[in-house]
């Protein structure tokens, strides 16, 4: 139960493609892609706006910084929506 498997890719993409085919795994499950890519986004938030970043995750909110917390999302082309 505790077996630990490691998986060997080049190509998160094709692996992506591969992985809707067959269905099984991604080697990269979508939870651990999106708290990676928030860490990088919040880091540069931080740069832009030249303070530190007050992030709860639980919430997925930035605390006490209107401008930073802005910067967290975007306004979408009509008809598009999120």
């Amino acid at each position: 139960a505790n077996e630990i498997k490691l998986y060997e890719s080049r190509d998160h993409k094709q692996n992506f493609l591969d992985c809707v085919k067959s269905r099984e795994l991604t080697i990269c499950p979508a939870e651990v892609g999106h708290r990676s890519i928030s860490v990088a986004l919040l880091g540069e938030i931080a740069m832009l706006t030249g303070r530190k970043i007050k992030w709860n995750p639980d919430t997925e909110e930035i605390h006490n910084d209107p401008e930073a917390s802005a910067l967290l999302g975007r306004s979408y082309r009509a008809p598009w929506t999120l």
